[in-house]
């Protein structure tokens, strides 16, 4: 493989959702990652988050898979396991074992709760624990249940990324030290620190906990989406004055003094339902014509059937097809250690 993290090899102990995520991540920049299956696991050749890996079987419960695992960890770099705290112990394939074996191992753990505090040996998902964070209230609209964001937060952004991300970080600390360590990724911590900037709002006076009433959770009328004239929507983030001016320009609506009241908070409402009115009065299509590529920061509300065919979208080959699957290509881009094009893993590897 191809790629800044070429000449690394990483250990998978297979798991759904962030783990995968984060093995995905590493392989699609240049990382060797073996993926360690039940013998006989049925291969999705389908799924996205198993692409551009090595596959074995391995009973993890007999004494010959531990073994292989345990050789194989001796020659890798990193691990990565998703299961509950303490049942890689159990299966004496912990920690301590293992950087044993190996001390300049980095041993990435991914749990919903983390492997210490009272929530750490109970079941959950994503929903569950960016609640506890303290990011599910703030999704939704105002007057109404907080709507979680499908598992993005939790699984995603706040777990398999975070742990991506504390890979390479330890994998570089190995590197320059010889010293390898334990990550302990918690789906809640990563969900709290992706709320960053709302904290930060929130200490200066200018976030609320009422839901849907904030400039950037559908509160404001000029950061939010609109439904067209053909059941379609658009999104608008006009924020800053010259961007909202070119809204206003564009949309006909410059003398239209009731708009001059951009930031009050109580003139919001009305300026929204005026929005949305207008907002139907035409097609997608007609908005796009007016407002697609301008200062409006504008865009399409594109489903995923759409995406991949968008013309932004096509000349970045931002949407990649393998195997008869269309999938996110790898992101992001380098000017030197291009990245291969991954392939989607389909069999066992009979060599290792």
């Amino acid at each position: 493989m191809a790629g800044p993290l070429a000449g690394l090899r990483i250990i998978e102990l297979a798991g759904i959702g962030p783990g995968p995520f984060a093995a995905m991540m590493l392989a699609d920049h240049g990382a060797e990652v073996i993926r360690v299956d039940r013998p006989g696991a049925r291969i999705d050749a389908r799924d996205p988050l198993l692409r551009s890996r090595r596959l074995i079987g391995v009973d993890l419960k007999s004494d010959e898979g531990k073994a292989r695992v345990r050789e194989l960890v001796k020659s890798a770099d990193g691990l990565i396991e998703g299961f509950r705290p303490g049942v890689t112990e159990r299966l004496g394939l912990g920690p301590e074992v293992l950087l044993a074996d190996n001390p300049k191992l980095v041993y990435g753990r991914m749990t919903g709760w983390g492997q210490t505090g009272p929530y750490a040996a109970a079941a959950g998902h994503d929903i569950n624990y960016i609640a506890l964070a303290g990011a599910l209230h703030a999704y939704g609209r105002a007057g109404e249940k907080p709507t979680p964001p499908i598992n993005m937060v939790g699984d995603f952004g706040g777990g398999g990324m975070m742990l991506a991300f504390g890979m390479v970080a330890a994998l570089l600390h190995a590197q320059k030290t010889g010293q390898g360590q334990v990550i302990d990724t918690a789906m809640t911590d990563g969900a709290a620190v992706l709320m960053s900037m709302i904290w930060g709002f929130r200490a200066n006076g200018i976030w609320t906990d009422e839901r849907g009433t904030n400039m950037l959770d559908t509160g404001a009328h000029f950061y939010d989406t609109y439904e067209t004239s053909d059941g379609k929507w658009i999104s608008i983030g006009s924020i800053e004055p010259q961007f909202y001016a070119e809204l206003r320009r564009l949309a006909g609506l410059a003398d239209d003094k009731d708009f001059d009241a951009q930031m009050d908070r109580a003139a919001w409402g009305p300026l929204k339902d005026k929005l949305t009115g207008l907002f139907l009065s035409k097609t997608r299509n007609q908005w796009c014509a007016l407002m697609e590529m301008t200062d409006v920061c504008f865009a399409p509300v594109l489903s995923m059937a759409e995406a991949p065919s968008h013309p932004h979208n096509a000349a970045r080959q931002t949407y990649i097809e393998i195997g008869g699957v269309m999938q996110p290509a790898p992101a992001p881009r380098y000017s030197v250690t291009t990245t291969d094009t991954p392939r989607m893993t389909t069999a066992f590897d009979k060599d290792l």
